[in-house]
């Protein structure tokens, strides 16, 4: 393998870099705690229950339902299945893997002073995965649209000067210069002109209007795109038990992302002058970020059977890290001869961090427990996606696209519901949910549905519990931003078996 020379940019000091945009901010504001098998086989309506490891991610007044310091650790296998349709073309796939998504432990400090009447006090640290970026899919089909749309988009208006390499500049050095001086948007036009995608009305510096070397037509086209990561959560928490009746806590999270996508575009076509006939197109994008956010919880004890449970959850404060490259190459026709041009930088673009602030969400829940026999569990979520923010605001880029996510997203609810019977040590289990999509426009992104069927066995100290559960969800997946918008539509079903051993410390 050839060795590369990557450079770096430390300052891309431009708001307009583009390389953020509202599907990030969705990404990153979505959390869906995975959990153990029980908490998963309730499909998530524990609010009011406590009790598990993981319902104390959802409401941190349930480590206080715990008699006794508990322990537990669960394995998923995650799958994931891809129904892709890009106008005539259709496909499907599939990407599996087996992960730890959940561990923790709650210590349980009896209070002896029987005057007093706070009888107990738990403190608990807890992991918990809450979204799985793991990912793969294809696109193709004939579309009337071109790649050259992206690269025009940001070319005109821009001079010549700003986005073409200096006589014996290399690409590196003028794609570097490019982006430090002048910001990701101008990158996107130098690989246009410098792959002779793009060709200016006049041969000037001062040149601002640029027509394309793509004739129109129709395109073959392919679109691949691969995703690795997840994003993460521990959660130290500390909850009480006052009385018999009402249970308190609080828990701190400290947030962690790992994202990466790599993206591949093909196009081809035959159309009468054409001058470009090939394109080829790679993306790569590296982010990282942490932040921190808290819960506020309490469970009320009704009656003895019925129960109810409130939480507070706070905004996330995200600092995220983004790293780019790209390449492109392309295939042009000459007197006959076809001539490739392979523009790769070989540069890692490394963006200033930049700020995230997710929504909050308010928890209701309700739960009637019948002795040892069983219980039924339902929670009611609110999240307003109107106020996830990039932050600085005083950002111009940033500010416009929080203008966008106050046009394009909404309220979103979600509803669990959950049940739980046991038949001596033995305990069967089943929940379902339904989550609206944050777009207004939810043809765009869909509403999600689920289901989950569990089934437990209790040994005394020790409990082992299994369960799958699968969600599907409607999603049309822009390829880019801006010029090449036309989406691919995915139907995509999320399938997990989970395994979880609980036990008493």
């Amino acid at each position: 393998m050839k060795k590369l020379t990557i450079l770096v940019i430390g300052v891309l000091s431009m708001s307009n870099v583009m390389a953020q945009d509202i599907s990030d901010a969705l990404r990153y504001s979505q959390d869906e705690i995975q959990g153990s098998a029980r908490f998963r086989a309730l499909s998530g309506a524990f609010g009011a229950l406590g009790g598990d490891m993981s319902a104390v991610s959802i409401n941190p007044a349930g480590s206080a339902i715990f008699n006794r310091s508990h322990a537990s650790i669960s394995l998923s296998s995650l799958n994931l299945d891809n129904d892709v349709s890009f106008f005539n073309g259709q496909s499907s796939s599939s990407d599996s893997k087996v992960d730890l998504n959940q561990g923790g432990a709650a210590f349980v400090f009896t209070n002896n002073n029987l005057n007093s009447p706070w009888r107990k006090f738990v403190l608990s640290v807890a992991y918990d995965k809450t979204a799985n970026y793991d990912d793969q899919w294809t696109a193709s089909g004939q579309n009337t649209n071109s790649i050259d749309s992206y690269f025009l988009a940001f070319a005109q208006g821009q001079r010549l000067d700003e986005i073409s390499a200096f006589p014996g500049e290399t690409i590196s050095e003028a794609y570097a210069d490019i982006g430090a001086i002048y910001g990701f948007g101008n990158q996107q036009a130098f690989l246009g002109y410098e792959s002779f995608i793009l060709e200016p009305d006049a041969n000037t510096d001062e040149n601002t209007l640029y027509t394309s070397n793509i004739a129109t037509g129709t395109f073959d086209q392919s679109y691949n795109l691969v995703t690795r990561g997840y994003n993460g959560k521990f959660s130290f928490n500390a909850a009480a038990q006052y009385e018999d009746k009402l249970y308190l806590g609080i828990n701190l999270n400290t947030h962690f992302i790992n994202y990466e996508r790599f993206t591949s575009f093909n196009e081809s076509n035959s159309n009468d002058g054409s001058v470009v006939t090939r394109v080829g197109f790679d993306n790569n994008l590296l982010t990282t970020g942490n932040g921190f956010s808290f819960q506020l919880g309490a469970i009320l004890k009704l009656t003895k059977e019925l129960r109810a449970g409130f939480t507070y959850n706070s905004p996330t404060w995200l600092t995220i890290t983004e790293e780019t490259s790209q390449y492109v190459e392309t295939v042009r026709n000459e007197g006959g001869n076809n001539v490739s041009a392979f523009i790769n930088p070989n540069v890692i673009n490394i963006f200033p961090d930049y700020r995230l602030q997710s929504p909050g969400k308010i928890t209701g829940s309700l739960a009637y427990v019948f002795g040892e026999q069983g219980l039924l569990s339902f929670d009611y979520s609110r999240r307003n996606y109107k106020n996830t923010k990039f932050r600085p605001t005083s950002d111009s880029f940033f500010a416009a696209q929080n203008d966008i996510i106050d046009n394009v997203f909404k309220i979103a609810n979600t509803y669990r519901f959950g049940g739980e019977y046991k038949v001596k040590q033995f305990s069967f289990r089943g929940g379902y949910r339904f989550e609206e999509s944050p777009y207004v426009d939810d043809t765009f992104y869909g509403d999600l549905t689920g289901y989950s069927l569990g089934i437990g066995y209790n040994f005394g100290n020790t409990r082992l519990d299994l369960t799958y559960d699968q969600a599907e969800r409607t999603v049309n997946n822009q390829l880019y931003s801006v010029g090449l918008t036309d989406a691919a539509t995915l139907d995509t079903n999320n399938s997990n078996i989970t395994l979880s051993l609980g036990f008493n410390l």
